[in-house]
């Protein structure tokens, strides 16, 4: 009896850092515009720079990894 092997479920490195960016992102400028619109600008401020520093660090990364061509 044969067994039938399933298909590889890894992600490479480089698809878990975009993956993670994208998300982290949305979540920091999320968290931005909900401060500003709850009326706490410090926090907003904060959330909106974090989300450009995970900006700043997703380009950092795939330029790092530009000669890896697959996800």
């Amino acid at each position: 009896m044969t067994r039938r092997s399933d298909p590889p479920t890894d992600m490479s490195l480089k698809a878990v850092h975009l993956v993670f960016v994208t998300l982290l992102t949305t979540l920091s400028f999320g968290c931005a515009g909900w401060a500003f619109s709850s009326g706490h600008p410090l926090a907003g401020g904060a959330a909106a720079a974090a989300g450009v520093l995970v900006i700043i660090y997703g380009v950092y990364f795939l330029k790092k990894l530009k000669k890896i061509s697959y996800l």
